[in-house]
């Protein structure tokens, strides 16, 4: 008769089997924030101000928008969408900022800060396919100015913006997602100001080279593409005016693109700046924080600023409403 042959694993055989068959995550990540730099509150208290103005800029134009029925136009769809991108990105960001450094809550769970992070580069790519959408509706409004009616219409300004809603959701849950693949068994402490992919992925103690492909792809995704396809758009647009005999026609068309121009510089200059010199060169952590976070408040502060000033529509929209309160409290204060 034969035995049954028992193998009795040793306790440290044990331990080191399971270390390799799970990953190593840690219960909570550390956010460092700014490293020795004095009366850094202040500067937390300058964004609560972002914040707050950003709110009540992004809230006003859509306000504008919703009781003005000439706005309810394709081109103001696109319009409503940035800033209700600006808002929510603002909203994921800058309340958290705040309770993490003014209140010194610095310690954050491990799945909230996935959360964290898909929120803030979900609503931030929102922004940067946001302006290649408004750079269509101009391409168009130029180029094809007999057909504009018929091509920019509000289904198919609805279907592009919800496609670049749903395909953004697949790349950023895609960039998220393969955080958790990896093991982090030594430093939990962040060098930012809230859970950013870059300054995540490189804690990891086990091969992070997906997380360097899917930072890459992300990079060209909501960065790269959108402004090659925003800068192809305005070569179009410039030949286009180069064939209108009149100056002051070319002047009258381009004065309809300088609202979008400068909202593509106040959003792109910033973070592509950052992007390139994190990975060509050593930034210092504070810099980083300084342009990055300035990088994802500013322009949400901007953005309702420039097209109710530098918009023609919006400003003659307000004044009629500001013409038809004043009359409506008038008639009121008669009949008292």
């Amino acid at each position: 008769m034969s035995r049954k042959q028992t193998f009795i694993m040793d306790p440290e055989e044990k331990a080191a089997t399971m270390y390799n068959a799970t990953f190593v995550r840690p219960a909570k990540f550390y956010l460092s924030g700014f490293s020795n730099i004095p009366h850094v509150k202040y500067y937390y208290v300058f964004l609560c101000f972002v914040y707050i103005m950003t709110v009540l800029g992004n809230g006003f134009l859509l306000s504008v928008i919703y009781m003005v029925k000439t706005l309810h136009t394709p081109k103001y769809m696109i319009v409503v969408n940035l800033a209700l991108t600006d808002f929510c990105g603002s909203t994921t960001l800058i309340p958290k900022l705040l309770d993490t450094f003014l209140f010194d809550r610095r310690y954050i769970v491990y799945e909230a800060c996935l959360s964290y992070m898909f929120f803030v580069l979900y609503f931030g790519s929102m922004q940067s396919w946001t302006l290649v959408t408004m750079a269509y509706d101009r391409f168009v409004a130029i180029c094809f100015p007999l057909r504009y009616h018929s091509i920019v219409t509000k289904p198919a300004v609805a279907a592009m913006l919800l496609f670049a809603w749903f395909f953004l959701s697949i790349v950023v849950a895609l960039t998220v997602g393969f955080i958790a693949r990896l093991s982090f068994c030594g430093s939990v402490v962040i060098k930012s100001f809230f859970c950013d992919h870059g300054p995540i992925y490189s804690l990891a103690c086990n091969d992070t080279s997906l997380n360097d492909i899917m930072a890459w792809i992300s990079f060209i995704v909501i960065l790269c593409f959108p402004l090659i396809l925003i800068a192809f758009t305005y070569v179009c647009i410039s030949i286009a005016l180069s064939r209108i005999a009149s100056a002051e026609e070319r002047l009258k068309a381009l004065k309809t693109c300088t609202s979008h121009l400068i909202l593509v510089a106040i959003f792109f200059i910033p973070i592509v700046g950052t992007n390139i010199a994190a990975v060509s060169s050593y930034i210092h952590p504070n810099a980083r924080i300084i342009n990055s976070s300035l990088t994802h408040t500013i322009p949400a502060l901007l953005n309702p600023i420039v097209y109710s000033l530098k918009t023609e529509e919006v400003l003659n929209s307000i004044r009629e409403l500001w013409k038809r309160n004043r009359l409506r409290n008038i008639n009121l204060w008669k009949k008292r």
